[in-house]
């Protein structure tokens, strides 16, 4: 068992309470009414998730909510690091403010997250975008009704990326979630892996796992508060637990979620091939409650490239951990990860990848061309592959996985299965949108937004590369 994570104390929390009500008097004064915010995220659904924390927090400030910036007097974006081109729509996103706020100098404007984590990043911020009144990482998420209050009070800009790389974790703020069927619950934080290619564990600290009653409490709200199907989050939610008191691995908190009363699926995210486990296939298999679909990112096919980007598996025992997941599973679901044109990546290993596809089939692939992330052991590797390349091998890899995924999404058709409806599509056809268990979106015809939120039998009539359409059957 690794160090116990800190957890923010209570006599931190209420600190934080007074500073939210010394914000929530400052706009009642300043306003005559309640001051109106807008979040936009970037990234990861673990960013979603800090998200709505944020939003928790800002709600106790007495902030009320849009989704158009010009409305807001404040304006927050929470940032991804992960991959050059979300760094530049966050320039462009903020830039884009500058005659907002000339207009209304009152408005403030605040960066975080794992972009904002960085050193350079907040110097180039800093500098460049005067725009920016507050900016703060991910290690000090839980000061943010501080640090806002240290802005509005003293008239300065703030600049806080201070913080311990161990982290802590945030327990006692109600998140402000925009959805009541579907939700997002953090599990753990955090990521020791250190992959070659990613800026993940020097932003977000190292793994910490929250306590088993403590998430299990947070279930059962949801549970209350009409959510049907609950996604576990995590930067690799297959190793959670080893720095709990409680000792639990993340198969035992499955299980133990799955005994919850009710009638709910429950999904998780992000997992590593190193630590999948095949108790965790037996608990996913025995549970009529765990969804049966496996996001197992494989990032290449080719056992030197992941080697080179230090992914602790081979291209022999990532296709072993199928076909064990496979054997408890036959019927499931399968998604993943893929890098095209990792730094001197050759034809062959590339080959060596979509053969890799074709012989899993995916039913969905998260696909992206390599970005270098300064910081990184990755960047620091002469590349000699041009980006002309890389791009023409992504274009080869989507052909091959948007066939396979029309192949797979064919084999549906005339089968009834029992889905959740989750929402109102644009389709006049087909209204209702509804996820099967393996996360693949199913167009139902029907009407009345009262079956949102029920599970129902429907048939799959037809599909196409990207989603399935069918009818109910009442």
């Amino acid at each position: 068992m690794g160090k116990t994570p800190v957890t923010v104390s209570q006599e931190e929390l209420l600190r934080q309470q007074e500073y939210s009500q010394r914000i929530h008097q400052y706009y009642q004064e300043k306003l005559g009414r309640a001051p109106v915010a807008c979040t936009d995220t970037y990234g990861c659904q673990q960013n979603e998730s800090d998200s709505e924390i944020l939003r928790g927090m800002m709600a106790q400030m007495g902030f009320t909510f849009t989704h158009e910036p010009e409305e807001a007097d404040l304006v927050l974006f929470n940032t991804c690091a992960v991959r050059e081109h979300a760094e530049m729509r966050v320039y462009g996103n903020v830039g884009a403010l500058v005659h907002q706020k000339r207009r209304n100098p009152d408005l403030i404007v605040a960066v975080c997250g794992c972009m904002a984590q960085q050193e350079r990043v907040a110097e180039k911020i800093k500098k460049s975008f005067p725009v920016v009144d507050l900016l703060f990482g991910t290690h000090v998420l839980y000061k943010f009704p501080q640090l806002l209050w240290r802005r509005l009070e003293g008239g300065k800009r703030v600049f806080d990326i201070s913080g311990d790389a161990s982290g802590v974790i945030l327990e006692g703020v109600e998140p402000n979630r925009d959805r009541s069927v579907k939700a997002w619950l953090p599990i753990m934080y955090g990521c020791d892996n250190f992959c070659s290619y990613c800026i993940v564990p020097y932003v977000r600290g190292r793994e910490r796992s929250r306590e088993p009653e403590q998430i299990i409490a947070e279930f059962r709200s949801l549970l209350a508060a009409g959510a049907r199907d609950i996604t576990l989050l995590g930067q690799n939610v297959n190793s959670y637990g080893k720095n709990t008191q409680a000792g639990w691995d993340f198969a035992d908190l499955l299980d133990r979620l799955c005994q919850e009363e009710g009638e709910f699926l429950i999904r998780f995210m992000t997992s590593h091939p190193k630590d999948a486990s095949e108790k965790l296939f037996q608990v996913m298999a025995g549970n009529p409650k765990a969804a049966k679909h496996l996001h197992l990112p494989f990032q290449s096919g080719s056992s030197r490239v992941l080697r080179e980007m230090n992914r602790s598996y081979n291209r022999e025992q990532y296709l072993e951990l199928i076909d064990l997941a496979r054997k408890y599973m036959p019927d499931m679901t399968l998604s993943s990860d893929v890098i095209v044109g990792f730094p001197n990546e050759t034809q062959e290993e590339f080959e060596e990848t979509l053969s890799l596809i074709e012989k899993v089939r995916f039913d969905n692939l998260f696909t992206f061309i390599y970005s270098k992330r300064e910081g990184t052991v990755a960047a620091k590797i002469d590349d000699k592959v041009t980006m002309e390349e890389k791009k023409r091998r992504f274009q080869q890899l989507l052909e091959v996985q948007n066939r396979i995924a029309n192949e797979q999404n064919a084999l549906l058709v005339g089968q009834t299965m029992t889905v959740l409806v989750d929402g109102v599509g644009q389709d006049e056809e087909y209204p209702l949108t509804a996820r099967t268990q393996g996360q693949k979106l199913l167009r139902l015809k029907g009407a009345g937004e009262g079956r949102i939120g029920q599970f129902v039998q429907a048939k799959v009539t037809k599909h196409t590369t990207w989603s399935l359409f069918g009818e109910i059957q009442d």
